[in-house]
């Protein structure tokens, strides 16, 4: 299979379209602003899952069956990595007590931040690949590295306070007590101030942060073309809104969904580690990407199945987001 050739006119296209279903997400919300109902969100959720599928099999009809294979595997990757990214947006905003009104806004702008962040990082990503072979075998011991710690530390959530960017803001700017009407800055006592809602932004920001410099070298290892890169992206990270409100009552059920997710980057980084050694020597074997997406399938159905069994027999277990680190003041209480 030779490199995707990917005119002009079609990543136009493709930028506009991704930029248009963005902006028909946001303006749902801003047209009129409510607090959207569990089917409601569900609607929204099937159909933005639904246009990432019909994107998928006119991709796969025009540029192939290996690169919409490609594609349906990178695009299942990043939205398992979106629903765990969204889990800490709720750790996140119950944290802060982000009142009900400005959740939208703290939303739209961790969308926009992580394909922005994402956008960077995939057009550095693919520069490096191409630049460094050995940037395979950096990629995949990053991924398996993480993919340890979140094994070890599954049942534990990130801790926001601890957030060192945040712990630097609060330390150089002031901060306001409350939030005042949806501001970032405002004045208090004749000094200009930020809002625990500038505060909040920091989090959700650095949390993109982070997020990008796992999913990026994860879909790298399911396809190096960066079209493919990209959309896989865009696709998981749209309708992210919809998709808060529907897993906010959902993800304390999905107990198992750190252990899944640990399982799916330690055999992406092994994917990547292989694929390194392959370049080096013909003899050392590469995992195929559908073998890749059957895995993935498999790994995060027993994931949903397990989780869900687990609650039922025990409805005290909840789910944890997972942390990188270990935090003294947490104790493991399910999965």
């Amino acid at each position: 299979m030779g490199s995707l050739e990917i005119s002009p006119t079609v990543w136009i296209v493709t930028i506009v379209v991704i930029v248009a279903l963005l902006a028909l997400d946001l303006a749902v919300a801003a047209w009129r602003p409510h607090a959207v109902g569990f089917g409601e969100a569900v609607a929204w959720s099937v159909f933005y899952v639904a246009v990432a599928i019909v994107f998928g099999l006119i991709f796969m009809a025009w540029a192939g069956g290996g690169y919409g294979t490609e594609y349906f595997a990178g695009y299942l990757v990043e939205k398992s990595l979106s629903v765990d990214n969204l889990f800490v947006f709720v750790i996140i905003i119950s944290t802060f007590a982000v009142p009900e009104e400005h959740q939208h806004k703290v939303l739209t702008f961790g969308i926009i931040a992580a394909l922005i962040m994402r956008a960077i990082f995939i057009a550095a990503g693919a520069t490096l690949l191409n630049l460094f072979s050995f940037m395979f075998l950096v990629f995949g011991l990053l991924l398996i590295f993480t993919a340890v710690q979140l094994f070890r530390h599954r049942n534990e959530d990130p801790q926001v306070d601890d957030n060192v960017l945040v712990r630097a803001t609060r330390r150089v700017l002031p901060v306001a007590p409350d939030y005042v009407d949806g501001r970032l800055v405002t004045r208090l006592d004749g000094r200009r101030v930020v809002t625990p809602l500038f505060i909040v932004l920091i989090a959700i920001g650095s949390t993109d942060l982070l997020f990008a410099l796992d999913s990026i070298p994860a879909v790298f290892g399911i396809t190096q073309e960066p079209y493919i890169v990209f959309v896989a992206n865009a696709f998981a990270l749209i309708g992210l809104r919809a998709l808060f409100f529907l897993v906010k009552g959902l993800l304390d059920r999905l107990v198992y969904l750190s252990t899944g997710l640990a399982l799916i980057l330690a055999l992406i980084g092994v994917k990547l580690v292989l694929h390194w050694g392959h370049t080096l020597d013909d003899r050392v074997p590469e995992v195929e990407t559908p073998v890749s997406l059957g895995l993935i399938l498999v790994i995060l159905t027993i994931t949903v199945v397990a989780s869900l069994i687990k609650v039922r027999r025990d409805p005290t277990a909840r789910a944890h987001a997972g942390s990188l680190r270990a935090h003294d003041d947490q104790r493991p209480d399910a999965g």
